[in-house]
């Protein structure tokens, strides 16, 4: 007979028993009766039988024990597991892909195979980016956001855009990217763009990439008039000047004109994708969250298909956790159904379409994201997607079609409507409500939000390398400016909420793939341990900035860190039960170190990498 037994108390797995009784007295019940009593022996973290001959005659037993052979025996290390109930060990064993044994050495006679010693190298689970935007930074690969405005008035900005025009004569569409901050509180229009690009179209990304400003062949194009009505009033619309549109577009006002002229074959994806995919085995991520393509859901599809397919192939290691993005509240139907067409046609082994995404505000910088407390430059509070009544009729929909929930939240104001709408279903549905939610970014949070995260099961996701500041320079000024001195000292508050109990998770979030920097986790890692980037920081030289970002007391922990980039986000995705932590029965995902991260100086920890990568028991690098 086969049997295969787990008892979690003493972490013993049972697999493949024979039995011959003297009698056939003896009983199911009196086998586990022994095996409990065998149990008591052996206090490892895990035991494995492969076989057990066990046979009753005249009360006198015969136990026959044999090894497991192992896939990989590794000893003589420090595992930081991620594990709550085991932090730490020194030992693993891999087998078919699966953990099969975590704990300390004594527990390796139970297995046979070759044993690696690692001379005390440092392990860690696979590591978890549970906010990336695969599909958009597609997008941005083949389309040139055009040359980088470098100025100090809108004269200078409109004379560098002239210049360039005139070098470049013949084109279709201009681009470039400007800072609105350069711009000292003045403004451009379509008059002004027209003046220097009359017969081609001008567009220009402003520096977040939450607006644009485009030129009057650009709005006929798609046909925006001064009647065009705005999908969210101070928050996705069109700029007015005495009841005309300016060519200045917000959020996702502006964001389907960026790609609208784009063409690109599935060779250009899959060489992108493959980019990632190397990028991202080689640092040690083995799973992400990927927060959609807002205004870009053609393309987006496209993407998906061909992930779907490179997993066929067998050439997609890494989990991609996938979702559907909503810029517009009147398609929310529209983009469930969505969801669940991809999740018909989409899921494999590697990709798990499951989540609405919802952008529920905007940024900070332009003001688009919604506060409690109106800015102070302004007097302005910005707006949400949807209010709460809105929100929970959504969570009820999600929950219906057994869907997840992910919203992009910025300011105090739009946190506490998704909260508000978690409870208001919550209310009403009780125990039946199994929708996961996840806010992220959280730059601002009102002080009477904080504890409600745990309170209502939402995970609380953060992006650590924007906890300097996220703008380079003296952030600090600019935020004190439009938030004041108050709120600006209790901005990105990862360490409060953590102490809450709530699930924090952490992720890159970045829309270019570029050469990777801001998308490096051990990035992440040092930012929220540190709330700086300096000169020896692996960052780009523009995120630099003078001094600490306040507080001190958000500073994570180390550990901390890892189990927000592991097993924490796992939770936010739904896959605890087999990735995040290093535990029999679980993926063997795990990332070895010549160093010890635990004791590793938190300035310049980014440039941490691991010597090996092991993805289900394989090695990848």
């Amino acid at each position: 007979m086969q049997h295969f037994a787990l008892l979690t108390n003493h972490r013993i797995a049972y697999n493949t028993a024979s039995f011959f009784f003297a009698t056939e007295t003896y009983k199911i019940v009196k086998f586990i009766s022994e095996l409990l009593k065998l149990a008591c022996h052996f206090p490892l973290a895990i035991v494995v039988l492969k076989g057990i001959d066990y046979i009753c005659a005249n009360n006198i037993c015969k136990l026959k024990i044999t090894k497991m052979k192992a896939d990989k025996i590794i000893k003589n290390a420090k595992i930081y597991t991620a594990d709550k109930n085991n932090l730490q060990a020194t030992a693993l064993v891999v087998k078919d892909g699966k953990f099969v044994y975590v704990g300390d050495e004594a527990g390796l006679s139970a297995f046979e195979g070759e044993v690696t010693d690692l001379g005390g190298k440092f392990i860690m689970p696979g590591i978890i980016d549970s906010h990336v935007h695969v599909t958009t930074s597609i997008g941005f690969a083949y389309m040139d956001p055009g040359e980088y405005i470098a100025c100090s008035s809108k004269k200078e900005a409109l004379d560098f855009m002239a210049g360039e025009i005139k070098k470049n004569p013949g084109l279709k569409r201009y681009r470039f990217i400007l800072e609105r901050k350069y711009l000292n509180g003045d403004d451009i229009v379509k008059e002004d763009l027209d003046a220097i690009c009359p017969d081609a179209e001008l567009l220009i990304l402003e520096g977040e990439g939450h607006s644009v400003w485009v030129n009057s062949k650009i709005l006929d194009r798609h046909g925006i008039t001064d009647d065009t009505p705005d999908r969210v009033p101070e928050l996705s619309y069109y700029v007015r000047k005495n009841g005309h549109v300016t060519g200045n577009a917000f959020e996702s006002s502006g964001w389907h004109m960026l790609f609208d002229d784009l063409t690109v074959t599935d060779e250009q994806i899959d060489a992108e994708l493959m980019r990632w995919i190397d990028y991202s085995v080689k640092t040690g991520v083995t799973a992400v969250f990927d927060a959609g393509f807002p205004e870009g859901e053609e393309l987006h599809e496209r993407i998906y298909k061909r992930l779907r397919e490179l997993d066929k192939q067998g050439k997609l290691p890494v989990y991609i956790d996938g979702s559907i993005a909503l810029t517009n509240p009147k398609k929310m139907r529209e983009v469930v159904e969505n969801v669940k067409r991809y999740q018909r046609e989409m899921n494999t082994e590697h990709l798990n379409v499951h989540t609405f995404k919802v952008f529920m505000d905007g940024t900070l910088r332009i003001e688009t994201a919604a506060q409690v407390t109106p800015y102070v430059d302004t007097n302005k509070k910005g707006a949400t997607t949807f209010n709460k009544e809105e929100v929970a009729e959504v969570m009820k929909l999600l929950n219906e079609e057994g869907l997840d929930f992910h919203a992009h939240t910025v300011g105090e104001a739009s946190s506490r409507a998704v909260l508000d709408g978690v409870e208001l279903a919550r209310k009403e549905l009780g125990d039946e409500f199994r929708v996961r939610v996840t806010c992220a970014h959280l730059e601002i949070q009102d002080d009477a939000d904080i504890d409600r995260f745990a309170k209502l099961g939402v995970t609380a996701n953060y992006t650590p390398w924007w906890h300097s500041g996220c703008t380079g320079g003296n952030p600090y000024e600019i935020w004190r400016s439009l938030l004041g001195e108050k709120r600006a000292n209790k901005m990105y508050r990862s360490k409060t909420m953590w102490k809450t109990g709530a699930n924090v998770t952490f992720s890159s979030d970045n829309i270019v793939y570029g050469d990777f920097k801001t998308w490096n986790p051990f990035l992440g890692m040092e930012i929220g341990m540190t709330r700086f980037v300096n000169e020896k920081s692996n960052a780009p030289e523009i995120a630099r900035v003078v001094a600490e970002y306040p507080s001190p007391n958000e500073k994570m922990s180390i550990e901390e860190m890892i189990q927000g980039y592991t097993i924490n986000g796992a939770k936010q995705l739904g896959i605890e039960a087999c990735k995040g932590s290093i535990e029999a029965g679980k993926d063997a995902d795990f990332l070895v170190f010549d160093n010890d991260l635990l004791t590793a100086q938190h300035t310049g920890f980014s440039y941490n990498k691991p010597s090996e990568v092991y993805i289900c028991g394989k090695k990848m690098n």
